[in-house]
């Protein structure tokens, strides 16, 4: 499936220190998800593509909190963007992932 899919779709999260839990900001399908990922890029935000987790991240209304039984898989995500953007990760290390912490721009294809 090509990202101009109309099945294409992205999720954007925003995490603040003292949240609860990160939020689902942006979501969408087809020419949004594609609108989601161009902004985040031009933002300089990296984008991480997980199918899996933006299947069920799609699921998670507008301005919702991600629902508990994602803390350990977006917790385990969010570390690893910390350590790469301290420098202590190298990126090139998981390909796939190439995200800032707040906020981040999730697509699958």
């Amino acid at each position: 499936m090509t990202k101009s899919e109309p099945n294409f779709t992205a999720v954007a999260l925003a995490y603040r220190e003292g949240q609860v839990a990160p939020k689902v900001v942006a979501k969408g399908r087809g020419l949004i998800a594609q609108e989601i990922i161009k902004r985040a890029k031009e933002a300089g935000i990296y984008v991480h593509e997980s199918g899996e987790l933006v299947a069920l991240l799609m699921q998670v209304d507008l301005d919702d909190r991600i629902p508990p039984q994602l803390y350990v898989a977006v917790a385990e995500l969010l570390a690893w963007l910390y350590r790469l953007e301290q420098g202590k990760t190298n990126p090139l290390v998981n390909k796939s992932a190439n995200t800032k912490i707040t906020p981040k721009i999730l697509g699958s294809n």
